[in-house]
């Protein structure tokens, strides 16, 4: 197998139950092996589903602030946005929170059960699933629930309801089942891998070989191959154009980035006065109220992270344009594009915060909350950024390690 990134070419070793097999270079997780690969993802789904059902018919969170209360479910949300002229905010959340997530786990349930459904819409759907499984935003909106809690305690009583805990049932539960869900082993499932008729060494880069490793089904291609005949997906050595189109979207994101910290991400309008927040002073108002954790949570989420992670992104780019290095710079640079790719996602976190108190707190003159437009905004960097996260190709740091790795990858239990 052709490791996805750092392009090194391993054996496979047979997996015990319950472990993994990892790339010796770049310590990439390459295939796992779970015990009832079947049943096991199928439960976890199917509960996952049940639990999502359940959270959006019962009231989710409730507030009562003077005498005055008021209690959403998850599904209002969107409702709520859309009814004031925040459809962009409502696509977001529905798009993020609820129906990637739900198609994931529809996903995982008719492929692992081999339903029998065309082969080319199980093609497409485990392409998507893979694509997708980026964009679940599920446990990052329970805690953008959990820091919402934090900032309207000063002001009212909070309240879970009853679908709470289904809804955090269901962030555990879809986290297990992409968990137990393995690529190769599903994509074998539904098509052999193609045949490839020609010599290959262990321990060299399958550049170098003139091999290339798709993508999406991980199968391994000549290099002079463009469109895989397992998923049919189109690839190259390289992703073509990475460096200018991971720039470009980073650029773009820090275009935004700037207006999106100087304009105001929500409105409060309280006893008919107006009071405009940007991120920098919800932050500050936090901290001067004493939620110290909550304001180091949003200020880590939504100014540290996404500037670090502009400059790492440059810096990756940056590296992947020079001449020559050891192999401890590449395996600094990796380090670097997995913590970006992990963390970037999780800025998400003051958008739903936004949402659930645009939602929650609707008192008329009283209290009120809207978002406003820095929050779209700060979106769209997150989402920017995100997108320059997976244009960038991590091959591109090790192409010029001279090294020759001959071992098998390691096997690590779980």
């Amino acid at each position: 197998m052709l490791c996805p990134q750092c392009d090194m070419l391993v054996a496979l070793p047979p997996l015990a139950y319950g472990s993994k097999a990892v790339c010796p270079r770049c310590k990439t997780t390459l295939s796992s092996r779970w015990e009832e690969p079947r049943k096991r993802p199928i439960g976890y789904a199917l509960s996952a589903l049940f639990m999502l059902v359940l959270a959006n018919i019962f009231p989710f969170i409730n507030m009562r602030v003077a005498g005055l209360g008021n209690e959403i479910k998850l599904i209002q949300i969107p409702q709520v946005m859309v009814a004031e002229d925040y459809a962009s905010m409502a696509t977001l959340f529905m798009v993020f929170v609820q129906l990637i997530p739900a198609f994931c786990m529809v996903a995982i349930i008719l492929l692992c059960a081999k339903v029998p459904i065309p082969t080319g819409l199980k093609e497409w759907m485990a392409k998507m699933l893979f694509q997708f499984k980026t964009w679940c935003m599920v446990e990052i909106f329970l805690a953008g629930v959990l820091v919402s809690f934090v900032k309207l305690m000063a002001y009212g009583d909070i309240g879970v309801g009853s679908s709470f805990v289904p809804y955090c049932l269901f962030c555990l539960l879809q986290v297990c089942a992409f968990q137990c869900v393995d690529r190769r082993w599903l994509w074998n499932d539904i098509k052999p891998a193609p045949r490839l008729d020609r010599p290959m060494e262990v321990g060299r880069t399958g550049l170098r070989q003139g091999l290339r490793s798709c993508q999406c089904c991980t199968a391994i291609l000549p290099a002079e191959l463009t469109q895989c005949p397992r998923c049919h997906s189109r690839g190259y050595v390289r992703r073509r154009h990475s460096l200018q189109w991971t720039m470009a979207l980073l650029l773009t994101s820090i275009l935004l980035y700037i207006p999106a910290n100087l304009m105001p991400i929500m409105v409060t309008e309280a006893l008919g006065n107006k009071l405009t927040s940007t991120i920098m002073a919800g932050v500050i108002l936090l901290w001067g109220e004493g939620s110290y954790p909550v304001a180091m949570v949003i200020f880590i989420a939504s100014i540290m992270v996404p500037s670090l992670k502009m400059l790492a992104i440059g810096w990756l780019c940056w590296d992947a344009n020079g001449t020559g290095k050891a192999r401890a710079d590449s395996e600094r640079m990796h380090l670097i594009y997995e913590v970006v790719e992990f963390v970037g996602r999780w800025s998400m976190i003051d958008v739903f915060v936004i949402a659930v108190l645009s939602a929650l707190v609707r008192m008329g003159q009283l209290m009120s909350i809207y978002p406003d437009i820095g929050a779209l905004l700060f979106a769209m960097v997150v989402i920017l950024t995100m997108f320059a996260a997976m244009t960038f190709d991590p091959r591109l740091t090790w192409d010029r390690v001279n090294e020759t790795i001959k071992k098998e990858p390691q096997g690590d239990g779980k």
